[in-house]
């Protein structure tokens, strides 16, 4: 057997921590854009969807950026496979933060009429597309980059930055509502939050410009593993990478069910349904992300000495015993609230913080990028970023304000049943052109 030294390429902690940084601060981009929408969704309503269908309408502009997230990752992943992690990375969150700071300027439905919501329809959309390249790119380059032994560890930031961005979007949107009449924020003041996704963009994209491909994905790209075009990466990644694509997308299932209820679907929840008022239903929510990123680093640091598995069932098992319970408490006022939400959300944090150390080691490194970015964006399109729709469409037709915890119940009992056949990577190498796997030394390929 290979010992650990032998398998393991030494990267430099200066570009390690860049390393880092740069996968983090995409990832919080990405979220930002979507904690701002979710806590501005009474001003977009307002602003792009009038009628009584306006509510359904903005849930309909959170879910279309989904649509093309599927598509964004066929055509991002494969080509991060063949060109580098670097390259595409850069275009991604150029294009997120881009798309983000001109939803802020779009014109309102009284000034251009229909075309407003079309065009924040149309952002939406690059924003998917950019999506399906960007976080899937970021958990790889973040994965290939951290050593061995403590990719669970490393891996929990680029969660940290998912949370941060959310965190401050929902935080940056409560502020100005204390800051501002009813007026301000309806004319103007809910464009600002969406305007600071720029800088944010050109942060992460200097970060990234000042690294390297990860020494994993280099070595394999001198070799002939990664030769050929990037649609024949994909019809490779397909053919012979089915099992894993169908394990992590039963995981996924469950993941982003229990994401987007959770962060994105949450606010609007707690105002229309259990009957919070809109800071009130902001200030839940931010409450629980910020003790949520406070334990992300520990649970990724202790599933590189227990495993990722047992983590995954820790969170699977408890959410589907505890979301109805908790649903219900959350009904009883704003502080049952807060501790409803806590507690769902501590129970969540086992598998968002151990999402960029598991999902990277299902695949070899040829087609990592294009196997994590397809996967998992076509079960996110289709259960994750249609949760926030579901739930409103069925809380609001059948009046069972518990709902959202039995679809998630739902989705934890797929995620189960795809994670009895994940094979645990905690420790692993990724290094060579072979499934990472306990107790296989990995295939090495010649410089």
């Amino acid at each position: 057997m290979t010992d650990q030294a032998s398998t393991t390429l030494t990267v430099d902690t200066k570009d390690l921590r860049r390393a880092i940084g740069a996968s983090a601060i995409g990832n919080a981009t990405e979220w930002y854009d979507y904690g701002v929408y979710a806590a501005t969704t009474t001003y977009l309503t307002h602003t792009f969807f009038p009628g009584s269908w306006g509510g359904v309408g903005t849930m309909l502009g959170f879910a279309i950026s989904f649509v093309l997230r599927p598509l964004g990752g066929m055509v991002w992943g494969p080509l991060g496979d063949r060109l580098g992690r670097k390259r595409v990375l850069a275009m991604t969150i150029l294009l997120i933060s881009g798309a983000t700071a001109l939803i802020g300027v779009l014109p309102s439905h009284a000034v251009a009429g229909v075309w407003a919501p079309i065009l924040l329809i149309a952002l939406r959309v690059v924003q998917g597309f950019s999506t399906g390249g960007e976080y899937g790119g970021a958990a790889t380059f973040m994965a290939e980059y951290a050593p061995d032994k403590q990719r669970g560890r490393y891996g929990s930031f680029l969660e940290f930055g998912t949370l941060a961005g959310f965190a401050g979007g929902t935080a940056l949107v409560l502020l100005f509502n204390l800051m501002l009449s009813d007026d301000q924020m309806n004319s103007w003041g809910w464009r600002v939050p969406f305007l600071l996704a720029l800088p944010l963009g050109a942060i992460g994209l200097y970060l990234r410009s000042q690294l390297d491909d990860p020494p994993v994905f280099n070595e394999v790209k001198q070799s002939e593993a990664v030769e050929g075009t990037a649609w024949s990466r994909l019809v490779e990644l397909v053919s012979t990478y089915w099992r894993p694509i169908l394990t992590m997308f039963g995981m996924v299932i469950a993941l982003n069910v229990a994401n987007y209820t959770l962060l994105a679907y949450q606010p609007d929840y707690l105002k229309n349904t259990i009957g919070l008022d809109e800071d009130s239903g902001s200030a839940v929510v931010l409450i629980g992300q910020v003790i949520m990123m406070l334990l992300i680093p520990f649970f990724g640091r202790w599933s590189d000495s227990t495993g990722r598995k047992p983590m995954w069932w820790i969170s699977l098992i408890g959410l589907f015993v505890l979301a109805l319970p908790m649903y219900w408490l959350m009904g009883q006022g704003f502080a049952w609230a807060i501790v409803g939400f806590v507690v769902l959300g501590v129970l969540y944090i086992p598998q968002l913080a151990t999402i960029s150390a598991t999902f990277p080691a299902m695949f070899p490194t040829q087609v990592r990028y294009a196997g994590f970015a397809i996967s998992y964006n076509v079960a996110t399109a289709a259960f994750g970023g249609t949760a926030p729709l579901v739930n409103e469409a069925v809380v609001d037709g059948t009046g069972w304000n518990l709902f959202p915890a039995a679809y998630m119940m739902a989705a934890c009992a797929i995620g189960m049943v795809a994670l009895a056949f994940l094979k645990e990577t905690a420790g692993c190498s990724l290094r060579g052109t072979g499934i990472p796997e306990q107790g296989v030394e990995p295939e090495l390929v010649s410089r």
